[in-house]
């Protein structure tokens, strides 16, 4: 970046810690197996490959207080936390992605609709974040003051050797059930420019690649200790909204229940922030890092602000059906995915409009409703619901994802495996593979989406839902 005395200013990348050597744990050890984002570079990186994601998830029929004790035992200890290095898992998640060079770039929060976009220009998408989960011995779900307490002690032995993460635990059991009293949920955001990002861009893209940062948005409060470690009580991806973690809310009550827990310890950690960024929001040194090696290497940096998972999913959406008929293609079928049940390799395969909610939180599936109703009619409509693994007050019926598949004018398919157990039993990825594979082959793949229209149709599509592309 060139500085007003006509000097170059460095730009300003994530602190090496005494991990960055090559020492401590693996990135495929940090990052929580199964999570949002670890999930979405491997579907984004085997698409570029033109691979799909048929190896992806491992279903489990175990009840969910047997998937929560597993899963504390493959939680990181206290004794890793300091094995933990932000640099090394940045490092990992670009060697998941081809050595070619790219016209372009997607960063940002993890929303599959971005992965979409990215697998449309052909080019890779890269987390602002990842998760880790930390064991928590004798945890208990309604006891958020006893969480932040082991999150806090957890997070100040990885943040030692990692001053440039910032970590939001997030205590949710309308989200994550009983899981929420056997481990710690945090999100590691980089607060400024990994040094293997930055040497991922400057190696791979070609001369005035264009990067997208797409910026989760939402708002949420927190209990924020200034110490790099931040504390949330619920999130939006539950469904529910802050008022209902107060500990006399009857949703929270019937949550707790159903989470096995009684409710009795349940006191919430004062708020300091009412209105900060939830959990998957762009660290602003992040933003300010990237914007400056952009400057200064020639690249244009554009930003896409998300107020809610339906904008971004609504107008890729949009765009994917207009980038299909421009190459010949109907663009009449869809596919509605959910969490992590989608394929990008299938769907650009098969010539489907993807449309990804984000949970199966009644709120997701009525945006892609009230979608649906406001667009031209589909021949078909696949319909792939993620069960959440848990009841909860926020949760859709059955009735309601029959009701979007119903859009369709001459298909309408809710898949019945996925139908099978919900919303309690699980599904993995390549439940989306095994569907989409039996779509019919809509062959050639259309050539890949230029930047320019990719961005003018984000605009003209998510403008009146509140997306915002600068």
């Amino acid at each position: 970046m060139v500085s007003e005395r006509g000097g170059v200013e460095p730009v300003r990348t994530a602190p090496a810690g005494p991990t960055a050597r090559g020492a401590g744990l693996a990135g495929d050890r940090v990052v929580t197996a199964g999570s949002t984002a670890r999930v979405l570079v491997a579907a984004a990186a085997r698409a570029l490959r033109g691979v799909d994601c048929a190896d992806l998830g491992h279903p489990t029929s175990a009840s969910r207080f047997a998937v929560a004790r597993n899963a504390g035992r493959v939680a990181l200890t206290a004794a890793q936390a300091s094995e933990v290095d932000g640099e090394r898992v940045a490092g990992w998640i670009v060697d998941q992605y081809p050595r070619e060079r790219y016209p372009a770039v997607v960063l940002g929060a993890p929303h599959a609709a971005a992965v979409h976009l990215a697998v449309a220009l052909g080019v890779p998408w890269l987390p602002t974040g990842f998760e880790m989960t930390a064991h928590w011995t004798h945890g208990a779900v309604d006891r958020p003051a006893a969480a932040l307490d082991q999150g806090a002690a957890f997070a100040a032995r990885v943040l030692a050797g990692n001053s440039g993460l910032h970590l939001r635990q997030v205590h949710c059991p309308a989200s994550r059930g009983a899981l929420a009293g056997a481990a710690i949920s945090l999100v590691a955001r980089w607060r400024a420019l990994p040094v293997a990002y930055a040497r991922f861009l400057a190696d791979r893209l070609t001369h005035r690649a264009a990067v997208l940062l797409v910026d989760d948005v939402r708002r949420w409060p927190v209990s924020d200790s200034g110490q790099g470690h931040s504390f949330q009580l619920g999130c939006p991806a539950s469904g529910l909204r802050p008022v209902d973690f107060h500990p006399d809310s009857p949703a929270l009550r019937q949550v707790l229940r159903a989470a096995g827990a009684t409710g009795d310890g349940w006191e919430p950690p004062a708020v300091t922030a009412a209105g900060e960024s939830a959990e998957h929001g762009v660290e602003p040194g992040f933003a300010r890092a990237l914007g400056h090696w952009a400057d200064g290497r020639g690249h244009e940096l554009r930003q896409v602000r998300v107020p809610h998972p339906g904008a971004l999913s609504a107008a890729t959406a949009d765009l994917y059906r207009r980038w299909l008929r421009r190459a010949g293609k109907t663009g009449d079928r869809l596919v509605v995915e959910c969490g992590r049940v989608f394929d990008p390799w299938q769907v650009v395969r098969a010539g489907l409009v993807p449309y990804w909610c984000e949970n199966a939180t009644r709120r997701s599936v009525e945006e892609v409703e009230w979608w649906l109703a406001g667009s031209e009619p589909f021949s078909s409509v696949d319909v792939l619901p993620e069960s959440p693994g848990l009841r909860s007050p926020a949760v859709a019926g059955l009735p309601q994802w029959l009701a979007v598949a119903a859009f369709g004018r001459r298909r309408r398919a809710l898949d019945r495996t996925a139908a099978r157990g919900y919303p309690v039993a699980s599904v993995a990825t390549r439940r989306a593979t095994e569907v989409l594979r039996g779509q019919p082959y809509d062959l050639p793949t259309p050539p890949p989406l230029s930047v320019g229209d990719a961005l003018a149709g984000l605009r003209e599509a998510g403008a009146p839902l509140g997306l915002a592309v600068s």
